[in-house]
């Protein structure tokens, strides 16, 4: 991998942050700015949802403009200018604004790199580079808990913002820099969103990676800190430390999936096998959600560890994508992706607000963690009827 490579990489660590960080300052954010947790499952979900709705213009900028510029400038205005308000904050609206903007500035960076890899690597490296991708950008996840905790502790939460605002925009600036656009091809042909469309082969894949990612994603990303809070009376330092063992566990399930792939000859019962523990561990989490501590973190660590298909079930549409529709191809399976994440983060604060005054503390997740499962086990059932494809 090159230079520019290893910028996207950075630059995706800084997307994995952004969905993940609000977890930890949860408590600080409703002391210094009113923001409950449903407002933050809110701006989570806003977040999700404005990375989704740019994935069509950022396929189509993809493949008409290339890698570099898309992803730099769109980094530039939104990450840097989204933290920067984040940062001036006093209200959650003003939180969910920010929200909004980072996620449009974080959106171009992952397929950046996914383009690259589909124009110029062999088709059968596509599922172990996305994957090492997106293990090395899910540090992100790790230096959203701890650490994070721990700097907002010493420097203040605005600060911390501050210095998120200064990196996001030195990375995008070194992306325009360092990143090099692929080969056009003469005469290549061009493709149309609605050529993707009639891909019946696709229509399988595209419900499990819309729910794949919700639970982990969204759990991790916001839910863990405040169900350890309000059920087991979980502070922001041990919040932040098991946060940081879910983000591992993501971090690892991702990095072992790309070999994995190279192992299995099936790659559809591979993802079905992952998914399956994903949704056995789920349903211990609803069954037992207040029995202890360390049983609910092991959980969300295993949640976090099978459920990381992403990668594989990008390699699995992408195998049926023609090269004229590759842009488009990977950015509408991460819209369908990111997109289920931002509704169900939306959902999942309605489903907390309706669960309240709650009959025990445990009863508003319980009603969380059954939406994510069951989205899930919905998106599974579709996919089991989908073509199969290998590395």
């Amino acid at each position: 991998m090159n230079a520019g490579i290893l910028l996207l990489g950075l630059a995706y660590v800084l997307s994995q942050f952004f969905r993940a960080f609000l977890a930890v300052l949860a408590g600080l954010l409703e002391q210094d700015v009113g923001a409950t947790p449903d407002d933050l499952a809110f701006a989570s979900g806003l977040w999700f949802l404005a990375f989704a709705a740019m994935q069509i213009p950022v396929g189509a900028a993809l493949d008409s403009i290339g890698p570099r510029r898309t992803a730099a400038w769109l980094l530039f205005i939104g990450g840097g200018g989204g933290a920067a308000l984040f940062a001036l904050a006093t209200t959650p609206l003003h939180i969910s604004i920010a929200m909004a903007l980072i996620g449009v500035g974080c959106s171009p960076v992952l397929m950046a790199s996914y383009y690259i890899f589909a124009r110029e690597y062999p088709p059968a490296q596509f599922a172990f580079l996305a994957s090492v991708m997106v293990g090395l950008g899910s540090l992100g996840n790790l230096v959203a808990a701890y650490p994070t905790a721990f700097a907002a502790d010493v420097i203040g939460w605005r600060n911390t913002l501050w210095m998120l605002c200064a990196l996001s925009s030195l990375v995008a600036l070194g992306t325009l820099v360092l990143v090099r656009d692929p080969a056009r091809v003469i005469g290549e042909t061009k493709g149309s969103l609605a050529e993707l469309m009639r891909m019946r082969v696709l229509w399988f894949i595209f419900p499990l990676i819309g729910v794949t990612y919700a639970i982990s994603g969204a759990v991790r990303g916001l839910w863990i800190g405040p169900y350890l809070r309000d059920v087991f009376g979980a502070d922001t330092a041990l919040i932040g430390q098991a946060s940081l063992f879910m983000g591992i566990a993501m971090v690892a399930g991702a990095l072992a999936y790309g070999p994995a792939d190279t192992f299995f000859r099936s790659r559809k019962w591979m993802i079905a096998g992952g998914t399956a523990i994903t949704l056995i561990a789920g349903g211990a989490l609803i069954a037992l959600p207040a029995s202890s501590l360390a049983l609910s973190v092991i959980l969300m660590c295993i949640i976090g560890f099978f459920g990381a298909t992403y990668p594989v079930i990008m390699a699995h549409g992408r195998s049926f994508l023609p090269p004229h529709l590759i842009g488009r191809g990977v950015t509408m399976l991460n819209l369908f992706s990111i997109g289920g994440v931002g509704i169900a983060q939306f959902l999942s604060g309605r489903v907390y607000a309706a669960s309240l005054p709650p009959i025990t503390p445990a009863a508003p997740y319980t009603a969380v963690f059954i939406l994510f499962t069951g989205t899930l086990l919905v998106g599974f059932i579709i996919y089991l009827f989908s073509r199969d494809s290998s590395a």
